[in-house]
């Protein structure tokens, strides 16, 4: 009863070792994913994109018919509709034109792509003005460098646009670019205001500012430590700047600063050292549609804060990353291979195990009895079946005997009686399988000469 009870637990665990195996080579073959990650960390910001009208861009403004646009252009070089947002300096672009008449069609922000379309079916305007977009004939303005989308964003200001498609429509090299925009310092009273709200909520929005509230998520992967935030309304064009970010960066060191001058935005503070990459490569990206439609500051401030996010993932600067929960499964995706190997290993010897049943288990064998009586009985019993074939009324008795003793001496194994007894009932069939063979005239089917025979 031991040794079935034994065997019985081996049998158990041999099972539940290959069981686990199984599962832990599901598990690795599911966990491999064939992809490339080149970011430092995995970014959770949400940065996607949108389809038009989907994001608050587009504004309630609209445009004549081409006939009517036509027709104002036809009576003033400079066409100014409703709801326009763009200007320029009017020195430059005079002295960019030169005597060759140039008219000039300015359209609102915000307007869907139909409206859009009639601004461009309008064949008269030399250059067209959707926005802060500048585009003439088969050529498009844009901007390329950090001066030019801060002027363009922060106080409507395409110059250096104007300027330069204007060159592009005449075929004459492109002149440099100027930085239009002008600081000054922010006043006492100015700097107080701001600065109260920063200390009370850490945001500040100003008179004719669209931010209503931060993005939450964005801003908390941006800056996991908090940061504060003023928003502004665009800036009048041709007048000197306030620049908070210093002031503010002395008032509150240590922290980041977020600026909104419209949809123009930077950072200042100890989070600064990437904000030109992080304002390059966001408004060389959404530069276009920013230019071209009509958004929230909301919407834009949130799509900013996920490119910092973004940059600060990438690995690129030194810098913590935000907490992330440790992931199970990728903790221990290295050592189920090991684990795997370790479960088949275990499951191989316990089945050589019960294979040699060295324990003297139900069927097993001990030292040389176990070695030979399985032998012994595995012969006699393929005899029995050979000879049972040719044998008659006169040889039956003596086989049906023969297979009685060899049942025996199976049940006898089975059980793990003693050896001698199990010896005693092969010793028995194999005299009745003898006479079978004597009776039936087949010396060949003698059990030693058939033993013999399989054994060589």
């Amino acid at each position: 009863m031991t040794g079935r009870l034994g065997q019985g637990r081996r049998e158990l665990l041999r099972w539940a070792f290959l069981g686990i195996a199984v599962v832990v080579l599901v598990v690795f073959l599911l966990a491999q994913r064939q992809s490339i990650d080149v970011s430092y960390g995995r970014s959770p910001s949400s940065s996607t994109g949108v389809e038009e009208g989907s994001a608050g861009e587009l504004s309630d403004a609209s445009v004549p018919s081409v006939a009517e646009m036509t027709a104002l252009v036809a009576a003033d070089p400079v066409v100014r509709l409703p709801g326009s947002t763009a200007r320029w300096d009017e020195r430059r672009v005079r002295e960019a034109t030169g005597t060759e008449p140039v008219r000039i069609l300015v359209a609102p922000p915000g307007l869907d792509e139909d409206e859009r379309d009639r601004v461009r079916d309008v064949k008269n305007a030399t250059v067209r003005v959707i926005g802060t977009e500048v585009s003439g004939g088969i050529y498009q303005a844009t901007a390329d460098d950090l001066p030019t989308w801060r002027a363009q964003f922060a106080t409507g200001d395409v110059t250096d646009l104007l300027v330069a498609l204007i060159a592009g429509l005449r075929d004459e090299p492109t002149p440099p670019d100027r930085d239009e925009l002008r600081w000054r310092e922010p006043t006492g009273s100015e700097l107080a205001a701001v600065a109260a709200d920063l200390r009370a909520t850490g945001l500040h929005i100003g008179a004719g500012a669209t931010l209503t509230e931060l993005p939450g998520d964005s801003a908390r992967n941006a800056f996991p430590d908090g940061a504060r935030y003023v928003a502004l309304p665009p800036q009048r064009y041709g007048e000197p700047v306030p620049r908070y970010g210093p002031a503010l960066t002395r008032l509150f060191p240590g922290t980041p600063i977020v600026v909104m001058y419209g949809l123009w935005i930077e950072h200042h503070g100890p989070a600064a050292d990437f904000a030109e990459l992080a304002g390059a490569s966001f408004y060389g990206q959404f530069g276009g549609r920013l230019s071209r439609y009509d958004y929230p500051q909301g919407n834009v401030l949130a799509a900013y804060l996920n490119r910092v996010t973004d940059l600060r993932y990438s690995g690129l600067f030194d810098r913590p990353l935000p907490y992330r929960p440790i992931d199970p499964l990728r903790v221990a995706l290295p050592a189920l291979p090991w684990l795997f190997a370790g479960c088949v290993a275990a499951f191989l010897v316990l089945s050589i195990r019960s294979l040699r049943r060295p324990d003297g288990g139900p069927g097993g064998w001990r030292g040389s009895r176990r070695r030979g009586e399985p032998g012994r009985l595995a012969g006699l019993t393929a005899l029995a079946v050979e000879v049972s074939l040719l044998t008659d009324a006169r040889s039956d008795p003596a086989l049906a005997r023969g297979i009685v003793k060899l049942q025996a001496a199976r049940a006898a194994l089975d059980e793990d009686l003693p050896d001698a007894h199990v010896r005693a009932l092969l010793a028995e069939a194999a005299e009745e399988l003898d006479e079978v063979a004597r009776t039936v005239g087949i010396a060949s089917y003698r059990p030693d000469l058939y033993l013999r025979g399989r054994l060589s």
